[in-house]
């Protein structure tokens, strides 16, 4: 193994997000610290075991499906102090919908060094699948992540219905249980006819994708059976046939390359 991923990891809590399911949607980082830590501590009701497989051998593994956080906080902290280095392992990526907050609060109030480390989130896993791109040239410039109202409850300026009056591309997380009352907040702004994809465990051995009209998102959730790890995609962008960014067009200019020789000045981005 090369010297770079054998390298003794200093003590500490890394909070490293795991992607979607798929051990090769790794981050080349979250592989080093996986395959050198001391400690593991993951969620194995929501990330894979294969991710588990390039840990070393004598790793301590610690599932914490079943544990509080007031569980596994003091876990972290007591093998710290030993000396050890310690992955909190996340599905996703740790910015989204993974209580990192708290832990950091805690972790930073106990005076434990601790870093985050990006993943591959659903979203963007969903959107290689589908062979999309979820921002159109003149159909759709906006993505929202969100989530429906539920056990945790999502400020009032927050509700689907509000956010689905802009028709962006809207990626709802965390809402299988409350399909119901998402399509019919979803209805209220977008077209029964738009097209949404449901997309069960990206990335994980079993795997579902479906794209159907959005009068029947409810109907073949539940026929499906899919009440948990289920990400929907509400997008326009899933019945593009046309559009261009200009980025790449030869009549565009920007830093790199000059399109119009008149112009003065070449500009990036847009």
């Amino acid at each position: 193994m090369p010297e770079s991923l054998t390298t003794a990891l200093p003590a500490g809590v890394y909070i490293v997000g795991a992607g979607p399911g798929d051990p090769e949607l790794l981050t080349v980082k979250a592989q080093r610290l996986l395959s050198t830590a001391d400690v593991i501590l993951f969620a194995d009701s929501l990330v894979p075991r294969p991710l588990l497989h390039m840990t070393r051998a004598d790793a301590e593994i610690i599932r914490t499906a079943n544990k509080t956080l007031e569980e596994i906080l003091p876990v972290m902290i007591d093998r710290v102090h030993q000396g050890k280095s310690v992955i909190r392992l996340h599905s996703g990526d740790p910015s989204l919908y993974s209580a990192i907050h708290e832990q950091m609060q805690a972790l930073a109030a106990a005076e434990i060094p601790f870093e985050v480390i990006p993943g591959i989130s659903a979203f963007q896993a969903a959107a290689a699948k589908l062979k999309i791109e979820l921002t159109v040239p003149g159909l759709v410039q906006t993505i929202i992540l969100t989530r429906i109202s539920g056990r945790t409850q999502v400020p009032a300026a927050e509700e689907l219905a509000s956010l689905a009056a802009h028709r962006a591309s809207l990626c709802l997380y965390l809402s299988a249980r409350h399909i119901q009352a998402a399509q019919t907040q979803l209805m209220e702004h977008y077209p029964a006819s738009t097209p949404v994809a449901i997309c069960f465990r990206l990335g994980w051995s079993d795997e579902k994708i479906r794209v159907v009209p959005l009068d029947q998102l409810a109907t073949v959730t539940e026929q499906e059976d899919l009440i948990r790890t289920t990400l929907y995609v509400i997008s326009p962008a899933l019945e593009a046939v046309g559009g261009r960014s200009r980025l790449y067009n030869p009549d565009h200019s920007h830093l790199f390359r000059s399109g119009d020789r008149s112009d003065s000045v070449a500009t990036a981005g847009d």
